[in-house]
């Protein structure tokens, strides 16, 4: 059974097509944000209506990974193989190349790289040029505000570097504290556990073996397969080298390691940390549909800051993935919302990559009538630049009356803050 989302859009090509159009989607949330789907262009605003306010936040940009372990550990299997003779090869091939990477990572661990950067100096500047309105305004306030984590405050501020140039008037305020994390970067409560809903950890195990095949990979890394079956744990070197494949787009790099897997491992590849996510983050019903509550604070921020917004023309907020993929489905944007019991065909409906490749971000745009007009204030979503259905109706798509969807989404979070009282 799926639960479809209301007006939501009906994907026109497959996963798998588009993953072998583009195989960078199937990094999940490593996709380099400009390797993204094509958008296309935003709806001219409503008549007599003009922009005077936006409501974000964005994930950081690129970065290397951020564990050690994720490079040495696969790096390990395969020098000692090498000491021993066991390698093809290709093989040797792709320890230099893992070798290549790894050092310089070197003290860089989570950093912010250059690919990160240039996508914000990027998304700041269509911020400016999509809308002047807000952007280019003489003396606008920007409310800027990131998570603690270096990479984010980089982001940050290189997306503030082209709101400054677009506008050397801009009055922008940077805020980094512990004081904003509540609602920046929620940590995971275990809200899914207090409610008596399951963690989802039994169906990620299960997909994540039934879509691992490292036969063939093996044969071609390693020329003695009794080796392999001793020695290697081959489907955990297979996840382990795709990882690191799926990251290298965040460097300006030619080293690549996307060649060493077919195109149906690369699929299923994804397919695996698709599940994955929906499980973790996504309104999967093995837990209910409550993940997506995890940003419940971030929620009621956007709400009450958009209730007492005066003179602040923008709030830009900017953290992690783990809040933009929760508050994606939260706000119930496009597809993000929707609940598929089936997850051996959860690609049909639901796609991560869609929703938080580096510098993700949902933008809420609002509107109100022009000098000497009246009207509703009117709200428009973006997600990664794109125009998003929201969960209410309208005669305008884009755009919804704020006042409907601010009610839509209150009742929302008394509903769920009723039924946590009760467990």
């Amino acid at each position: 059974m799926v639960a479809q989302a209301q007006n939501a859009p009906v994907f026109e090509t497959s996963a798998k097509e588009e993953i072998a159009a583009n195989h960078f989607l199937s990094g999940s949330n490593y996709l380099d944000y400009d390797r993204q789907l094509s958008t296309k262009p935003l709806t001219p605003s409503p008549k007599n209506y003009e922009p005077y306010y936006m409501s974000h936040y964005g994930r950081h940009g690129s970065r290397w990974l951020i564990s050690d372990g994720n490079y040495s550990r696969p790096i390990s299997t395969l020098k000692i193989a090498k000491e021993q003779g066991k390698l093809t090869p290709l093989g040797l091939k792709t320890l230099e190349t893992l070798e290549a990477i790894y050092k310089t990572s070197t003290k860089r661990l989570g950093d912010l790289t250059t690919v990160g950067e240039r996508q914000h100096h990027g998304i700041g500047k269509r911020m400016t040029q999509n809308f002047p309105e807000i952007f280019k305004t003489k003396n606008v306030k920007i409310d800027a505000r990131s998570t603690t984590v270096n990479r984010c405050i980089l982001s940050m501020i290189a997306e503030c570097e082209e709101l400054a140039a677009a506008n050397p008037t801009a009055q922008i305020h940077n805020d980094v504290s512990e004081s904003l994390q509540f609602y920046l970067n929620q940590p995971w409560d275990g809200i899914v556990k207090e409610m008596g809903k399951g963690t989802g950890d039994k169906e990620d195990l299960e997909y994540t073996l039934k879509w691992t095949h490292p036969e063939r990979l093996m044969k071609a890394l390693f020329n003695d397969q009794n080796y392999v079956y001793t020695n290697v744990g081959a489907g955990a070197l297979m996840r382990q080298l795709f990882h690191v494949a799926c990251n290298m787009q965040s460097h300006d790099t030619d080293l690549e390691l996307y060649s060493l897997f077919t195109e149906d491992e690369i699929y299923d590849q994804w397919r695996q940390k698709n599940i994955g996510w929906y499980l973790d983050y996504g309104p999967s019903p093995v837990s209910g549909g409550k993940m997506p509550f995890s940003q419940l604070n971030l929620l009621k921020n956007i709400i009450e800051t958009t209730d007492t917004v005066t003179q602040t023309q923008a709030t830009l907020r900017f953290g992690h993935e783990v809040c933009v993929m929760p508050l994606a489905c939260l706000l119930e944007l496009d597809n993000c919302g929707m609940a598929v019991n089936n997850l051996d065909e959860l690609d049909k409906y639901w796609r991560n990559y869609r929703i938080f490749p580096m510098g993700c971000n949902i933008q809420l745009i609002f509107y109100r009538p022009k000098k000497g007009k009246t009207g509703d204030i009117l709200v428009k979503a973006l997600l990664n630049e794109r125009e998003a259905y929201l969960p209410i109706t309208t005669d305008q798509w884009p755009y919804y009356k704020w006042q409907d969807l601010r009610q839509y989404y209150l009742d929302k979070i008394a509903t769920f803050e009723k039924e946590s009282k009760k467990q």
